[in-house]
This record gives structure tokens, sequence and C-alpha cells, in this order.
């Protein structure tokens, strides 16, 4: 019966298969890529595309989040300082910002990276953090001073993350260039390589109380290696890749997998059996997962603009053919070759009518005339705000021809660009009928 009524359920749910417990946390305007839970599972953060932190109320997720705006471009990771009155994120702006959950306020700006910053980690007592760099070093921070402690330099590729061991008295990080690396914190020097993968390395977990540390790679490998020894105790690979959440239960017992494919596997650390694989998104990656405090319930970031709290034992996985479509994920045959520029450069961060919302950039309705930086409502950088650029057919050309990292350096635009000059023109067509507000929208379908 139950299993019947859970398949009935599904049926009658058009884009969603809302089982027992489950919730959704709107209000991103992009997909979430970094999640938290506090210890006590009232209160999770999320970190966004859209450059901004969410600091949620897990039993009421219709209630506003509290917004933590700082972040210059996306923000990727952000997690709880003990006693949950204080959160440290980062993100693609190579900076890492402390903040108070009681206002909403920053208190420190931490700079010296080089490259984005994907991963965070604290000691137990909440005063160290250090930082995954994709130039390579895994930086180390005084949070009780807000000063830069040092960088650690060895891995050969960027590094995705890392974990402080129980004790804090080691550091592991996970890098591009497949190893898992252990270090010294107090000499703060490289102790020994702790893994090596074929691919590189995504994400990485500790289980100290029962001495193994699990990794999640490129190529979809999920890997179980004793601390000490080193050798392999269990192989959790699910045949999908890549590898892109990777997290714990608060007792150890359960772990979670998200990968590149839309799916969520939880497998029984106890036992290495799986307990529950199902697809939490129809199209695109699971960026993030975190488990509650009863290890019951994991919430799950994605390509999409929402976070999902799922009851694993009775998720149910969504349809694909039923589910929204992203503009990025449409058949471009269906698509002029102008939209399909669109879709694929500029969807994900900017909106093409009136409707305000929270993005990674401004909307670009009624563009063509505008200066740039000028918008009411959207935060620009100082580098835009100077500019002395105004949007028009020759401006945008030059803006993707060369990139934006040579045509407004400082800005918060990716680097990008249409090398092929019909590709430009055809984009900057598009825009023309789809911006003026009288003319086709291009946006999520269903949604």
């Amino acid at each position: 019966m139950r299993l019947f009524g859970l398949a009935l359920l599904a049926s009658l749910l058009p884009a969603f298969a809302h089982a027992d417990g489950y919730r959704r946390f709107e209000g991103h305007g992009g997909p979430i890529r970094g999640i938290s839970i506090s210890s006590d599972g009232l209160y999770a953060l999320t970190a966004s595309f859209d450059n901004a932190i969410g600091y949620w109320s897990i039993n009421d997720p219709d209630k506003a989040p509290t917004w933590l705006d700082g972040h210059e471009a996306a923000a990727n990771v952000a997690i709880f300082l003990p006693g949950e009155k204080a959160a440290l994120s980062a993100g693609d702006d190579f900076d890492l910002i402390l903040w108070s959950l009681t206002n909403g306020k920053s208190l420190a700006r931490l700079e010296g990276h080089e490259g984005k910053i994907l991963d965070l980690t604290i000691t137990g007592d909440g005063k160290i953090a250090a930082s995954a760099g994709w130039d390579g070093r895994v930086g180390l921070w005084n949070l009780e001073t807000h000063e830069f402690i040092a960088f650690l330099n060895g891995h050969r590729s960027p590094v995705q993350a890392v974990r402080f061991s129980a004790d804090d008295t080691y550091l592991y990080s996970a890098s591009s260039d497949g190893t898992v690396r252990r270090w010294s914190v107090a000499k703060r020097t490289f102790d020994r390589i702790e893994a090596s993968h074929g691919f590189g390395v995504n994400r990485l977990v500790i289980n100290d109380k029962a001495g193994w540390l699990a990794y999640g790679a490129l190529d979809g490998g999920v890997r179980i290696i004793d601390i000490e020894s080193g050798d392999e105790i269990a192989d959790i690979t699910s045949g999908r890749q890549p590898v892109l959440a990777l997290t714990l239960t608060a007792d150890g017992n359960r772990i979670a997998i998200g990968d590149g494919e839309g799916h969520i596997h939880v497998v029984d650390t106890t036992t290495w059996q799986t307990i529950k694989d199902f697809r939490a998104v129809p199209r695109g990656p699971v960026w993030a997962l975190a488990f509650d405090e009863t290890g019951k319930h994991v919430m799950a970031g994605t390509i999409l603009d929402h976070a999902d709290f799922w009851p694993i034992d009775s998720a149910i996985a969504v349809s694909e053919a039923e589910a929204p479509i992203r503009a990025f994920h449409q058949d471009p045959a269906t698509m002029t070759n102008g939209e399909r520029q669109f879709a694929r450069k500029c969807s994900i961060c900017h909106a093409l009518d009136a409707t305000t919302g929270r993005r990674a950039g401004p909307t670009l309705h009624q563009i063509f005339g505008r200066k740039a930086g000028t918008l009411k409502g959207y935060t620009y950088s100082d580098a835009l705000i100077g500019a002395k650029v105004v949007w028009n057919d020759v401006s945008l050309d030059k803006l993707f021809d060369i990139g934006p990292d040579h045509y407004t350096p400082g800005s918060k635009m990716p680097m990008q660009r249409i090398v092929k000059r019909q590709d430009r023109l055809d984009l900057i067509e598009y825009l023309k009928t789809a911006t003026r507000g009288d003319g086709p929208q291009t946006g999520d379908k269903n949604q």
C-alpha cells in the first residue's frame, strides 16, 4: 500500500514528486552551489550562483530568508561557525566573507586567493578556517583576528575540497590533480599523499571515529580509504559522473552522493549497501548536499534555482519527461541561432523582461541605449559604474568579441567570448526583439 500510494502521488504531480516531508526553499535567482544545515536542524545556509547566501528556517520554507549579500561573483560555499550565530562563505570572487547571522551583516572580508574558492572547513573551536582555491593553494585564516595565516602549496591543479581531522591535527585536501593530501596544521607542512586517483577529486568527507575518508571524483568514482593504511575499504561508485557533492550524517552512518546526472545516492556506511538511489533533478547536476541532524532528510542544491529538502526513505525520483526545462537545456533545433547564443551564454545570469528577482546579473530588459551600471535595484561593481559604456550594437559586439575581462575589466561578468562574428550579430538581433518588452521572451518553460 505504501509503495502504491507514493507511486500514485508521483503520477499526480506534473513536475516534482513531493513525498512525505518534502520541502522546497525558493528565492534564489540561480543554481544552488553550497548547502549547510545547523547542528540542531533548525536552519540552513544556501550559496548560489546569484552571488547571495540565503539563511533559512528549515521548519518554515515559506518564510523569506535573510539574504547575505556581499560576494561579487557566484557564491560556492557557506558554513555555520560554532554557536551558529555566525557564518563563513566563499565564492568565485576569490574572497571569504565572515557574517553575523543575527543581523545579516558582513563582519570581515578575507582576501588573498588568486582563484575561485570551492570549499571551506573550520577547526572544532571555530578559530581557524581552511579554504580550497582554484589557484592550487589551501588557505589558512584566523577567524578571531580576521588575518591570513598561510598558504599550503603542493597541489599541481585547483584544490576542490578541504576537511580538518576531528582533533584538528591534520588538514586533508582534494584536488583536480587526482590526489588527496594530508597536511600538518601546527607545522603548516605537507605530511603525505593519502590517496591517488586517475581523475580529479572533487569532494571529500572524513569519518575519524571509524578511521576512514571518502572521496568523489570526476570520473564518478567514490572510494572509501582507511586513513592510516591507505587501503581501500569500499568502492561505492554508482557509474554516474562526475561526483559533485558528498556529505555524511552526524553519526557517520550514512553518506550521500550527488552527481552530474541529477541523482542522489544514499549509502549505509556500516554495510556499504544502498539505502536510496533516486533522481532529484531531471536535467543537470546535483551541486550540493547536506543531511539534517536526524540523518533522515537530505537537502539538495541543483541546477534549479531552489533547494529541495528530501525525506530519504520515501523520496521518489522526478520524471524527466514532465519536468521544467531550463533555457540552456532546450532543444537547439527549436531555437534561432540568436536565441541559442542567449540560452548558452546569458540565460543563467540575466532575465529579458522587467521581472525583478535575484540574479547574478541585471535584467537585459530595454538594455539598448542604457548606460552601463545604471539600472536601479542592481548592485554593480565599481568598474562597471565608472565605465563610459552605452549598450548598443557596437558595444555588445565588442563585449563578446574580446570578452568582459578586457572590455569591462574588474566587472562581475564571467570571462567568456563568442568567437564567430555571425553568432554575435545573431545574438544582438535577438536581444533587440526580446528585450523590448513586446517580443518573444526566452526563459524556463513551465516555470
